[in-house]
């Protein structure tokens, strides 16, 4: 796997679900620029949890509520962001538009940096989350470019895996900056990264938008959105992992909230949410073992029926009273090991039928899960009352609708990969 793949090589193109495509760069390489460009969204949200309460303090901010507006603000600048780039990357290269969303992203960063009000600061992550969508979808889309089916899965698995070290690391990375200076160095540390990231692939990410079509001629705006959202598969599979997605947001938008102050775990807050955050790392490992031998669909259709029952039994627990921390720390790690199961299957499910049209399809997928994810998870997240029955039952609540679309879109014959080929 660490060989580096030169284009004169075939032996990707031998199987049937990888594109003729080749990488000029190692596999490895490949996995950890993907990795590293999809993981600024999450470490641009994790690295802020601990610094949430002093950011609050310091623009006086009444609502302790309203601190998570720094979460969502960032996302709904994310979900926006997400339609603008794909189609441009199409258009115009990969690259050029990867570039043009990390000089969005630093500009954004240096804005927070200089934020005089709480108002100013959440502009700042609104542009933010508006950079953070283009390295998110030209990820996804140069993988599209270069996989298909079952193979694109195994990538994106092994890219989540690699990716979700940083976000489980980054909360203890926040705390001690908080601890060591000011909430203003995470901010530092963020424009740091995406420097890097821009460094790193405008030298070595290789450009596989017209590689992509081939002789084809890049489709219109038009056609390639009508493409896109018109496709059952793309569309269905989009919502149902926009709900579980939401449920992985209203988690990390109110962490904070339910370890320190209903469990009252206090500085251990960062190793706990690592901890419980690793069981994704754990399961995208697994999931790029298993979906080659099972297939998407039966992989990630089992775990979404297990993470209901995790869920729905977590709730009941927490509405008679019995759920304490360990029930609870449990009870979400199982369900974040079964997300493991079920993310990077759904993305490339919904990307399966859009090889010759990844930028725009990327973006239809991105900002459809994105703005679901981002509207459950935050309702989910302002309910919060002190207790964890909300994030409980909003956890069971979001996987049952993901549960009804895919029911809808594969239909009783359809489920857990019957009578489908991956």
């Amino acid at each position: 796997m660490s060989t580096s793949v030169r284009p004169e090589q075939t032996a990707a193109s031998s199987r049937p679900d990888s594109s003729p495509l080749l990488l000029s760069i190692s596999f490895v390489e490949f996995v950890c620029l993907t990795a590293c460009l999809m993981a600024m969204t999450a470490m641009s949200i994790d690295i802020m949890l601990p610094a949430l309460p002093e950011i609050a303090s310091s623009f006086g901010v009444a609502n302790e509520n309203d601190r998570q507006l720094i979460v969502i603000l960032y996302m709904a600048g994310f979900a926006a962001g997400q339609i603008i780039f794909g189609p441009l990357s199409d258009h115009y290269g990969r690259k050029p538009i990867l570039m043009l969303g990390l000089v969005v992203f630093i500009f954004g960063t240096i804005g927070a940096l200089w934020a005089g009000s709480f108002e100013m600061l959440l502009v700042a992550r609104l542009v933010q989350g508006i950079g953070a969508a283009s390295p998110r979808i030209i990820a996804i889309a140069v993988v599209r470019d270069l996989y298909a089916g079952r193979q694109m899965a195994r990538v994106m698995s092994f890219a989540m895996m690699v990716f979700i070290t940083i976000p489980v690391l980054a909360p203890s990375v926040g705390q001690a900056l908080v601890h060591v200076g000011n909430w203003h160095w995470i901010f530092f540390v963020l424009l740091v990264m995406a420097s890097i990231a821009a460094l790193w692939a405008g030298a070595r990410l290789p450009e596989t938008a017209g590689a992509a079509r081939g002789v084809e001629r890049a489709m219109t705006v038009h056609q390639a959105l009508l493409t896109a959202i018109f496709n059952p598969q793309t569309v269905g599979y989009g919502a149902a992992g926009g709900f579980m997605f939401g449920c992985l947001l209203s988690y990390v938008a109110s962490a904070q909230q339910v370890f320190v102050e209903v469990f009252g775990i206090g500085d251990d807050f960062p190793i706990v949410f690592g901890a419980i955050a690793s069981a994704i790392a754990f399961a995208s490992f697994l999931n790029a073992k298993l979906v080659g031998h099972l297939g998407m669909r039966r992989v990630s259709h089992t775990a979404l029926l297990g993470f209901i029952a995790v869920s729905a039994a977590l709730t009941w627990l927490a509405e008679v009273g019995a759920a304490g921390f360990a029930t609870f720390a449990i009870a979400v790690g199982i369900s974040f090991f079964l997300f493991g199961l079920i993310a990077p299957n759904f993305n490339a499910i919904a990307m399966e039928p859009q090889g010759h049209n990844a930028g725009m399809a990327s973006s239809i997928v991105g900002a459809l899960s994105t703005a679901v994810g981002a509207v459950a998870g935050g309702l989910v997240a302002h309910a919060f009352d002190g207790s964890i029955i909300p994030i409980a039952a909003g956890f069971a609540i979001c996987s049952l609708l993901a549960g009804s679309i895919v029911w809808g879109i594969e239909g009783t014959a359809g489920l857990f990969g019957r009578n489908r080929p991956a």
